[in-house]
């Protein structure tokens, strides 16, 4: 978008957070604001007669995406808990035999990755168990990013793979 439209966000900045505020942003006010900010001027549209009243609607757009997103989750939750019997239950102690068995599937698991290579296993295991981001993992092994992303997508298929053997024996 053109700077037309960032300068009546600037302009009327102290407007839109307020009516942000009202309709339930509370502290997240400001960071509504910038996704607006983003939303609006990352979308090529054409001229806009009466860009305040735009904003306005892009704004009370932005918090119904919030109010939908929000109750999506508490109806996601209470079906889990639901499903759980309540939120303070803890999980049933294994049996031997199942750890027995969860163990070996581990093995399986970690032999179906070791067969990929080191640098794969390692890429896997940094990202997915160490929640490393994957351009830091590129910068630690000297690789690009797309390698990383490479070495992912052969991990996840070769795992796949071996959990579909698994549940086939």
């Amino acid at each position: 978008m053109d700077q037309g439209m960032d300068a009546v966000l600037l302009a009327h900045r102290v407007q839109l957070m307020r009516f942000l505020e009202s309709h339930g942003a509370g502290d997240a006010a400001e960071d509504l604001f910038q996704e607006l900010w983003i939303r609006v001027t990352q979308r090529p549209t054409g001229p806009v007669g009466n860009p305040l009243a735009y904003l306005y609607r892009a704004a009370n757009n932005l918090m119904v995406d919030r109010y939908r997103a929000e109750r999506q989750a508490r109806q996601r939750d209470h079906a889990w808990s639901e499903v759980r019997g309540g939120l303070d239950e803890r999980a049933p102690i294994p049996t031997a035999e199942e750890v027995l068995i969860a163990r070996q599937e581990l093995g399986r698991l970690n032999a179906a990755l070791g067969a990929l290579g080191e640098r794969a296993a390692r890429c896997f295991r940094r990202f997915r168990l160490d929640g490393v981001p994957q351009k830091q993992i590129a910068a630690e092994l000297g690789v690009s990013l797309s390698t990383v992303e490479s070495d992912l997508r052969r991990a996840y298929a070769a795992l796949i793979a071996a959990r579909r053997q698994s549940d086939d024996a």
